[in-house]
């Protein structure tokens, strides 16, 4: 009987204790998105200072689970689903969707907080699909605008992210394998990297100046450079809800997957809601 009764409390220590180290559904994300990063999940617009060209992101990712191995040490899961839209500037406030990308998967992240710095990792596990949808098609003349028919475009994806963070400079570098696409003859291995700096505390707590910069090396009809330059305030936390207003500079292969071959280079104004 004393074994039993010493049996049973060593159970309930443990389940005490497990249940202090598990969150489901925590309030925050254990990674933030990395800020210049084009896939990542976000709430708002991009709307480019010159052409006749928007893109619209509806979309979030969210920690399920969360187990905290210690106060400096977590492991997370979770899921993201989003899509990022491709829209024209029409008179009377219209704006007809030429396309529209949709992602869902699901993530794992670690994260080891030092002294000043902390470090920790990205996995993603993702589907992405591409559409060309009515606005991009002219019924006056009942054709596709440009003769730009739809086509098959999608892939599954594994992308590993690592990164350093001290103090508020987060430098990362990934690595994603695509081990499906269609069409077939896109390269499988993009390679990554980027920074996000966050300059707080040089206004107030509320208000949050940063820069960002993301470089990725896709391979679409040869090696090709797609440059992302995020520049704006952030008002809210810092590393969680608030709104941001930027500068968005892009050069590279679009972004959106009926249009992969195409070449882009535009400056662009953000808005985005992280929630």
């Amino acid at each position: 009987m004393k074994k039993l009764v010493l049996l049973i409390l060593l159970l309930s220590n443990v389940i005490v204790n497990a249940q202090d180290k598990f969150e489901i559904f925590p309030d925050d994300l254990l990674i933030q998105p990395f800020s210049a990063n084009t896939i990542e999940p976000k709430m708002g617009f991009v709307f480019q200072t010159s052409g006749n060209e928007l893109r619209l992101d509806i979309g979030n990712s969210l920690d399920l689970l969360r187990y905290n191995v210690s106060e400096k040490e977590s492991i997370s899961f979770g899921a993201d689903l989003f899509t990022y839209t491709k829209l024209r500037k029409e008179g009377d406030f219209h704006f007809p969707v030429d396309a529209v990308d949709y992602l869902f998967g699901l993530n794992w992240g670690y994260v080891k907080k030092l002294d000043n710095s902390e470090f920790g990792v990205r996995l993603r596990f993702s589907h992405i699909s591409a559409h060309l949808v009515d606005g991009r098609y002219d019924k006056k003349n009942m054709e596709w605008v440009e003769e730009h028919l739809p086509r098959v475009y999608s892939r599954e994806f594994i992308e590993f992210f690592p990164y350093y963070k001290f103090n508020n400079l987060r430098v990362y570098a990934g690595y994603t394998y695509i081990y499906h696409i269609d069409p077939g003859y896109i390269g499988k291995n993009n390679y990554q990297a980027g920074f996000d700096y966050y300059l707080c505390g040089v206004i107030n707590s509320f208000i949050t100046p940063f820069a960002a910069y993301d470089i990725k090396i896709v391979d679409i009809d040869g090696k090709t450079a797609n440059n992302s330059i995020n520049i704006g305030v952030k008002f809210g936390k810092p590393f969680g809800k608030g709104f941001s207003v930027y500068y968005h500079y892009y050069s590279g292969k679009s972004v959106h997957g009926e249009f992969y071959e195409f070449k882009k280079d535009y400056s662009a104004i953000g808005v985005n809601f992280d929630l």
